[in-house]
């Protein structure tokens, strides 16, 4: 297996699977505390679509910094940062200011951990193998995935917020030691044609984030509500999609780095809209929605190593990976904010749940025109950076 000779690659996934050790712990229950909490389904929306404004305003000085630093100082600042959020997390109590406290440190550290770590991921990886580097990386985060919503549904309903929560900030501050051991990058001072070269990155990530916002956001909302609103039983349902993705994890990295990157498209996209519909058939019916959520780790085996290796290729032949990720990662802001405050909308007009799921297949169906150009453009022999999608 040569795409596990990377030491440096393989320190950053052992770091990703900490950290996704906290996200699929504390994180998975974000959206879900805060309705608990007493905000209401379409504040929860419009806070994370809050929390992906300000990262898009504040994007900007992390290539300020990185061009001073380098790379690697603010993916370990960046991680430190995003563990601040989740004390604040577990203070809030309907809409008052620590939500508005939670959103401002919220929208802080996810801007520089993920800008920074999408590029050092990028700047780092092998393009030949970047599929199933990808796809490992996936599979850890799967795996690491099962305890970690059982143990924090626990948690919640035996401990409190406070002691759940804190044990999520714990873990990414924790998940910054691999960090130590891995090379820095530098940032030039200058890359000329940088965003030229970032613009198709950016509608595939825009289409990416719309996505998420029914697929993710509104979704873990109709899940919890089906399910009760038990802390317990939505933490074994993520449990249960943890398995799954486990079991399928590195099934489509290979698949991707033979060249059969124009059919992985279209069982991407296909496995995305077929979940976004199994999701809102499957939303006030509990079993149904826990084999809906299970399902889910079809989309992470196929779509998202279908997406990020378009995406890492196209950031490393850039100019400046760092560059392109900020442009990237803006695109994503714009795009899942605009989702979250479009099904924000829907339900706060009286709409139901699964209309506000349905929204995310206009960006599915962008997704997949973006990414079979990408593919296409590859195949052909064309430069990993095409010419910008008018």
């Amino acid at each position: 297996m040569a795409f596990f000779r990377n030491t440096t690659v393989n320190l950053l996934n052992l770091h990703y699977g900490v950290h996704a050790l906290a996200l699929s712990g504390g994180g998975a229950f974000f959206a879900v505390f805060l309705l608990r909490a007493g905000v209401p389904a379409h504040g929860v929306l419009a806070s994370l679509a809050a929390i992906l404004i300000g990262r898009f305003f504040i994007r900007p000085s992390v290539l300020i910094l990185g061009k001073r630093h380098g790379l690697k100082p603010l993916v370990i600042a960046g991680t430190i940062l995003t563990a601040l959020q989740y004390p604040l997390l577990a203070e809030v109590n309907g809409v008052g200011w620590p939500l508005l406290a939670l959103c401002a440190v919220s929208s802080l550290g996810d801007t520089f951990y993920w800008t920074s770590y999408h590029a050092y991921f990028a700047s780092l990886g092998d393009a030949e193998h970047r599929g199933h580097q990808v796809g490992a990386r996936e599979a850890i985060a799967a795996l690491v995935g099962i305890a970690a919503p059982l143990l924090t549904g626990w948690a919640l309903v035996t401990l409190g917020p406070r002691v759940a929560f804190g044990a999520t900030a714990l873990a990414l501050a924790l998940s910054a030691l691999p960090l130590l051991k891995t090379p820095n990058v530098l940032v030039a001072a200058d890359a000329p044609g940088a965003l030229h070269a970032a613009w198709p990155g950016v509608l595939m990530l825009a289409a990416d984030g719309w996505t998420a916002a029914g697929y993710v956001f509104v979704w873990q909302i109709a899940l919890f509500l089906s399910l009760g609103e038990s802390f317990a039983a939505f933490g074994g349902a993520m449990a249960l999609a943890a398995v799954a993705g486990a079991i399928t994890g590195l099934l489509l990295g290979r698949f991707i780095d033979a060249g059969h990157g124009r059919r992985a498209v279209w069982l991407a996209a296909g496995t995305m809209a077929a979940a976004l519909i199994f999701r809102a058939t499957g939303y006030g019916h509990p079993a149904v929605a826990v084999v809906a959520n299970a399902a889910g780790a079809l989309v992470n085996a196929f779509y998202t190593p279908t997406m990020m290796t378009a995406v890492y290729n196209q950031a490393q032949a850039s100019p400046c990976t760092l560059r392109f990720h900020v442009a990237t990662e803006g695109g994503w802001d714009a795009g899942g904010a605009a989702g979250c405050l479009a099904a924000a909308g829907l339900l706060w007009a009286g709409a139901p749940l699964w209309a506000a799921i349905l929204l995310s297949l206009l960006g599915t169906t962008a997704a997949f025109a973006l990414l079979r150009r990408y593919y296409g453009a590859q195949a052909s022999g064309v430069a990993q950076a095409p010419t910008p999608v008018r």
